[in-house]
């Protein structure tokens, strides 16, 4: 039962009040067909609005089956209308881009009913007013008849309790005028039909109750409806249901809307994406650039590793001194009254001295391995790299079958000159620094490994004996790469050769060709070289058998051991005996075409696997194992490593000299007794004859010259230089520590790292090293982006104009769509799902922007990157969106849609549905 009470409504234009209904009150059965008759302006359609909760009374109330709507707020009126009214217009208010299923289907849509329930409900529906057949049409494809029946269909399709009509036949002629009045006869049986009409023979014919309206008010009426206090009851305040749009149906009907204006559309997804194509372009073109920057950096500091020795030359502070070395001021004058000294050379000599520094690597390797230590924030993927200075000489035969040396080619004899320079000017930053500061401070080590073989990086994991960055930069050109300690390589430069001397050296060629070449050198002769192509194969059958430090000492019958690296007897004897490992060269590499990082230096590689086992073999070796168990006295000759007063030096001198042979104390005797004794007396004499004078001269000697003798041929050192000299190496003190980064910026944290790591550490504990790639520039990142932000800025302007045009455009769409807001608003869609409606169809639009911006980019990065290979001479810069670029841009040209949207969405949704209704 409807009831309306006292219900009156005003319309206010300026001054002008016009009184639409006054104090109406009217009670409508449950069912019953009720025609409301009137002349224009008499208020029929305004209490039919009122009704259907599209307009608001000013006084009375509205009760329907005893719930009161004085209450009602807008989002109340939107469910009352979606659950309880179904609407059928004159101009039938179809939304022309859907088809007509969709129509029907949209108020059970906003109801909340689920796809395949309102899609049956749907067809029923249009199945009973006779158009189940035409399901798929849209609205301009039916007659008008049809489409009053759609509207119908859809107005019974929730199945209301009241269905309003507002001249239903009003457009149509008058045999589908019957139809339709016939139809909705056949619905008043089951409810309240109400209809406004001029046509008082349509009302008289169909209708079961006419009621007349004039200027407001009811005139007349055929069969009122009288309730009783005990029908009526007191009016309660309560909802009718929820009614809430779905994102999905917005969406579609924005679709479907587009889609009827695909020109429109595209033109201004087009528009919308110049703004995006402008920033992407630019994002492109600065991520290609970056991305060089960073792989050169990458590659450069692969190169370049921060490098911290055990003996460091602090080369600022070199710079810096020797700029002011020479007693002041460079170039000062002095007067013409005497003979002043120049002590520039002096000052430049200890210069260099106190810029050499020692490093413990020890206590930095203890803050390197601590995982919680800041620095390992900036190391890069190459990690932490350890060097070991271990000690060997390995040996191998020549074609001739003569055993030679890999660091002199002479057994026997130390390195050459020409090795030692072959090293310097192969040198990496990788391989060992040992040779090159010993020419800085005077000291060799002949126990040092030889000068042609260099260990190859490994990974940053301890399981992969050779780093991706060795692989990457060079080429197997026969043969593969070790896998395992005794395995080598022989490594080229990237023309494939090697030099000459280490050719020599390892065996390859003949030893005699190569003192023919050294004797020619040492007679200023022309000097015939071969240059002939040897074959991989020849490499690949070489053998060279390496035999560590402290396997090159063999006890002697004194108990003592004694040195054998320089008898070339012994030596061969060793290498015949089989001691040693043996060393397989298992395949030739050289630098790949355009190798960004060349690590290895010219001649064998071996790996770190070689390196553990050396170490491991060292430190179990007799004589490490014997010098171990006793600190105190040398194992070379049975003394005191530190004797504590003179007269123990000159004791240790007697027992020493006692303890020599005959060869050797003669050899002694000569060095000590040579410039006291005539040369030639000394050549007459036998070793026995020479060996008994030295006796009988110690015998009388004093302990000055015992220990003046002790200090100057017999002075045994120190423990740790014994341990040294056998080869022993302590996995806890590198020579070297080599640190990778990936970037500048990475590297400046690392040498920030140090610094905080010196500022708490002890004075001898602190770090000193020279950061070679400081010179290098690293702004060049930050050039880019400051260039590309400032582009990034310009286009952005289009952005925003593409912004404003879009929402000009929804704006256009409202006023377009004003009457499909009215259709919407009647069948219970909320003011917020209107605005969604018209926020989707921004949102689209966003959208294809985002994407045809992204895509036509990626399209013109092909010719931009032709463009740019062309001028920068090189293909390794490639303009290219990231794909998370590419996803932001899309959201950012969405979101900027959206907003541009606001404005007009939200008229949208402020838009009065009656008279939304009403325009055309």
């Amino acid at each position: 039962m409807l009831q309306i009470k006292s219900i009156s409504k005003q319309y206010r234009v300026g001054d002008f009040t016009q009184k639409a209904l006054d104090g109406v009150s009217l009670n409508l059965r449950d069912n019953e067909f009720v025609a409301i008759l009137g002349p224009s302006g008499s208020g029929k359609t305004t209490l039919l609005n009122i009704i259907g909760g599209l307009d608001r009374y000013d006084d009375g109330d509205l009760v329907i089956n005893g719930i009161s709507t004085k209450q009602y707020k807008d989002r109340d009126w939107d469910s009352y209308r979606n659950h309880t009214i179904g609407f059928v217009f004159q101009s039938y208010n179809l939304i022309p881009h859907q088809t007509i299923l969709s129509n029907v289907e949209l108020a059970l849509t906003i109801s909340g009913v689920s796809k395949s329930q309102r899609r049956h409900r749907a067809r029923r529906a249009l199945k009973q007013v006779g158009l189940g057949e035409h399901i798929n049409k849209k609205p301009n494809q039916l007659s008008g008849g049809q489409m009053q029946r759609v509207a119908i269909a859809r107005a019974l399709v929730n199945n209301p309790d009241i269905v309003l009509a507002d001249e239903p036949t009003g457009a149509l002629d008058s045999d589908t005028s019957v139809q339709i009045m016939n139809l909705l006869k056949e619905v008043a049986k089951d409810r309240l039909v109400v209809m406004v009409t001029h046509n008082p023979e349509l009302a008289q014919q169909y209708a079961t109750r006419i009621v007349e309206l004039r200027d407001g008010s009811i005139r007349s009426d055929s069969d009122p409806f009288e309730v009783t206090g005990q029908q009526s009851g007191e009016p309660v305040h309560r909802t009718m249901g929820k009614a809430a749009m779905g994102f999905t149906t917005a969406l579609s009907l924005s679709l479907n809307n587009l889609g009827t204006k695909k020109a429109r559309t595209f033109l201004t997804s087009f528009a919308g994406s110049i703004g995006i194509i402008g920033i992407a372009l630019i994002m492109s073109v600065s991520n290609g650039v970056n991305t060089y920057i960073d792989d050169i950096q990458r590659e450069t500091m692969t190169s370049y590793p921060i490098t911290i020795e055990e003996q460091s030359i602090d080369l600022s502070s070199l710079m810096s001194q020797s700029a002011t070395a020479g007693g002041g001021e460079e170039g000062a004058d002095h007067a013409n009254d005497g003979i002043y000294p120049d002590d520039s050379s002096i000052q430049r000599a200890s210069t260099l001295t106190t810029s050499i520094s020692e490093n413990n690597l020890t206590a930095f390797k203890e803050y390197l391995d601590d995982p919680d230590s800041e620095i390992h924030q900036y190391v890069g993927g190459n990690g932490i790299q350890y060097s070991y200075d271990v000690k060997f000489s390995a040996y191998t035969h020549d074609p001739d079958g003569t055993l030679v040396n890999t660091d002199g080619v002479t057994v026997g004899e130390s390195a050459s000159n020409d090795s030692m320079a072959a090293q310097m000017a192969t040198s990496t930053p990788y391989s060992s620094s040992t040779s090159s500061m010993s020419m800085l401070t005077g000291e060799t080590d002949e126990n040092a490994a030889p000068s042609s073989f260099s260990e190859i990086m490994p990974g940053a994991d301890e399981e992969t004996l050779i780093s991706q960055v060795v692989t990457d930069n060079y080429e197997v050109v026969d043969g593969a790469w070790p896998t395992g300690a005794d395995e080598v390589v022989l490594v080229l430069n990237e023309r494939n050769e090697i030099p000459l001397t280490t050719l020599y050296e390892l065996g390859l060629l003949p030893a005699s060709d190569y003192q023919t070449m050294m004797d020619q050198l040492n007679a200023d002769e022309e000097v015939e070289t071969t240059t002939d192509k040897l074959d991989y194969a020849t490499a690949l059958d070489q053998t060279i058998t390496l035999i560590p430090a402290c396997d090159q000492y063999v006890k002697d019958d004194s108990g003592h051991w004694r040195y054998i690296g320089d008898d070339a007897d012994e030596i061969t004897q060793l290498v015949d005996s089989g001691t040693g490992t043996s060393l397989r060269i298992v395949g030739v590499v050289k630098p790949v075409e355009d190798a960004q990082t060349t690590l290895l230096s010219p001649g064998i590689g071996y790996t770190r696997a070689l390196t553990d086992d050396l170490i491991d073999h060292t430190d179990s070796s007799a004589i490490v194992t014997e010098q171990q168990a006793d600190p105190d006295h040398s194992v070379l000759n049975g003394l005191e490593f530190s004797p504590a007063d003179d007269a123990a030096k000159a004791q240790d001198a007697r027992t020493y000299v006692a303890s020599l042979d005959v060869s050797d104390k003669a050899s002694m005797a000569r060095s000590i007794m040579g410039s006291s004794m005539d040369s030639a007396q000394l050549a007459a004499m036998s070793e026995q004859q020479i060996a008994d004078s030295f006796d009988q001269y110690l015998a009388t000697a004093g302990d000055d010259v015992l220990v003046t003798i002790y200090d100057r041929y017999i002075s045994t050192g120190t423990y740790d230089d014994n341990l040294a000299a056998f080869g022993v190496v302590s996995r806890d003190a590198p020579s070297a520590i080599n640190i990778y980064t990936d970037s500048f910026e990475a590297k400046d944290g690392i040498s920030q790292a140090i610094e905080n790591y010196n500022a708490s550490a002890d004075e001898n504990d602190k770090i000193t090293y020279t950061d070679y790639v400081g010179l290098l520039m690293s702004s060049v990142t930050t050039i880019v982006n400051v260039i590309s932000y400032v582009l990034i800025a310009f286009v952005s302007v289009s952005l925003v104009v593409s912004s404003i045009m879009i929402g000009i455009i929804t704006y256009i769409s409202v006023l377009e769509r004003t009457k499909e807001i009215g259709i919407l608003r009647a069948m219970g869609a909320s003011k917020h799902n209107v605005s969604q409606v018209f926020n989707a169809e921004t949102g689209i639009i966003g959208l294809c922007s985002g994407l045809l911006g992204v895509g036509l980019t990626v399209l013109l990065n092909f010719p931009i990157n032709s463009i740019l290979h062309y001028f920068m001479e090189t293909d390794e810069v490639n303009a290219a969106l990231s794909p998370v670029a590419g996803v932001v841009l899309v959201v950012l040209s969405v979101v900027l849609t959206l907003i541009g949207g606001i404005i007009p969405s939200r008229k949208a949704a402020k838009q009065d549905p009656a008279t939304a209704l009403r325009t055309e």
